[in-house]
């Protein structure tokens, strides 16, 4: 498995992976324009996981002065359980560090439990609920990591 930058060409398979993965049952909106977008964009990092030529993963992070955001991540069925997900956040974070942020924050759906224990394993907290968030049909659950405190789960 390799992880790398994603490419312009990563963008459709990305945005498949998005809707099917995490957006399902809501409006389209990481489409490939918008996954192409976020490559191009200088204070965001897209990352690829790949088994070949195959896309197993990503995940997209925007960073700004005070925080990073962790808007996507993903890992395909197939490779889940393996520490790829773990991988991947991993990587993003410490892009985080080498510019000197020192929070994350994201959301995900407020019944996906799964989810949220993957992110509470990581050192995530929940900092709170977002009322109909996704599409105005779903909360939010908020979580942030405070990157200053190394964890060695």
């Amino acid at each position: 498995m390799k992880i790398s930058v994603a490419r312009a060409a990563d963008a459709l398979p990305i945005a498949r992976m998005s809707k099917n993965l995490i957006e399902h049952g809501l409006p389209w909106s990481w489409t490939e324009n918008r996954v192409r977008n976020s490559i191009r964009h200088p204070e965001t990092a897209v990352i690829a996981a790949r088994d070949g030529r195959r896309l197993a993963g990503f995940g997209i992070m925007q960073y700004s002065d005070a925080h990073a955001h962790l808007n996507l991540l993903a890992v395909g069925s197939a490779y889940r359980g393996h520490g790829l997900g773990r991988e991947l956040v991993e990587w993003l974070e410490a892009c985080a560090r080498t510019a000197g942020i020192f929070e994350v924050r994201l959301e995900l759906r407020a019944g996906n439990d799964n989810a949220r224990a993957f992110y509470e394993a990581l050192g995530y907290s929940v900092a709170g609920r977002v009322l109909s968030y996704y599409a105005g049909r779903e909360d939010a659950c908020r979580m942030r990591r405070d990157l200053s405190v190394h964890s060695f789960s």
